[in-house]
């Protein structure tokens, strides 16, 4: 890998970096899916407290979504002129 300037094309710079917020979203989004279907499937073989310490740990990842949205929102309604999806 060379080093040097950054790619052209490429969002964000050395002094404005660009912000890891949608990568964060989907890593919580796929804890909150993980963590929600093994407690569900733990609860269902009986074993109750791994079960329901998953589904805390689904429970705090859907919270981490909101919060993660909330500060794209802000985000966005800082930069005008970005888009508004999801994933972007």
């Amino acid at each position: 890998m060379r080093i040097g300037p950054q790619p052209r094309g490429r969002r964000g710079t050395v002094e404005e970096p660009y912000s890891p917020l949608n990568l964060r979203l989907a890593l919580a989004a796929f804890g909150m899916l993980v963590c929600a279907v093994l407690s569900v499937l733990l609860l269902r073989a009986g074993w109750t407290l791994p079960g329901w310490l998953l589904a805390g740990w689904a429970a705090v990842a859907l919270i981490d979504m909101a919060v993660i949205q909330l500060r794209r929102r802000a985000r966005d309604r800082s930069e005008p002129g970005r888009k508004h999806s999801l994933f972007e």
